[in-house]
């Protein structure tokens, strides 16, 4: 299992989560960051770099993919490394395709994003209605604000969001087993054209399918 100290350029975020008290941010700025990033931006693409630790610190899962945001309600998440797996919204359904395993899960957007962090990405109107402002603090040139969602069943405790320059950086998710999720954004484009085609999913032939899609009239029902 690899230690933490493997993943130093990724896992130095943890150095902020020590030290939140230690030097905050005022209120206004923090709400600002979250509120210009669920607001303003209306596309965003990255590459990224994840890392999963167990409550001892181990590194349980390290992954890398990419990142892209279409507002409102879209985005696609890609896996590439180690396995490929998409989780692509398409302001509809939440598709999550196991290329692998050959099998596609779909669910209601509204349904399976309630109070995830992932809802954040979506930049739907009433986002941050689902969670309470917790704190902001800086960590040399990031910062960090602390978001923790009103109702806690999705399994999130709370997600910590870095900002270095007015724009997402990094992402840190707490989960109800004491996990900890630590995503590090690259090569960045924001508010540059995404084609709509990145946010349709097609059902190959040969997967299976599991869950029924909302159909488009749902919505007004």
């Amino acid at each position: 299992m690899n230690r933490l100290s493997r993943s130093a350029p990724l896992l130095c975020a943890l150095v902020g989560l020590a030290a939140f008290a230690a030097d905050p941010v005022d209120e206004e700025t923090g709400r600002r960051l979250v509120d210009s990033f669920v607001e303003d931006i209306t596309t965003f693409s990255a590459g990224f770099e994840q890392v999963l630790l167990d409550p001892d610190g181990e590194v349980l899962e390290r992954t890398t993919g990419t990142l892209e945001i279409s507002r409102p309600g879209k985005f696609r998440w890609s896996y590439v490394e180690p396995y490929e797996q998409w989780l692509i919204a398409d302001g509809l359904n939440i598709w999550s395709y196991d290329l692998d395993l050959a099998q596609v899960t779909v669910k209601p957007q509204v349904e399976a994003l309630a109070n995830t962090p992932a809802l954040l990405l979506g930049g739907a109107e009433d986002a941050l209605d689902q969670f309470e402002y917790e704190g902001s603090y800086r960590e040399t040139v990031t910062t960090w604000v602390r978001l923790a969602p009103k109702n806690t069943e999705s399994g999130f405790m709370r997600v910590e969001l870095g900002f270095m320059d007015d724009v997402l950086t990094r992402m840190v998710f707490f989960d109800n087993l004491d996990q900890t999720t630590l995503v590090e954004f690259n090569t960045l484009a924001v508010n540059t054209p995404i084609g709509p085609e990145r946010f349709e999913f097609a059902i190959p032939d040969d997967v299976d399918v599991v869950g029924t899609p909302a159909v488009a009239d749902a919505r007004t029902n």
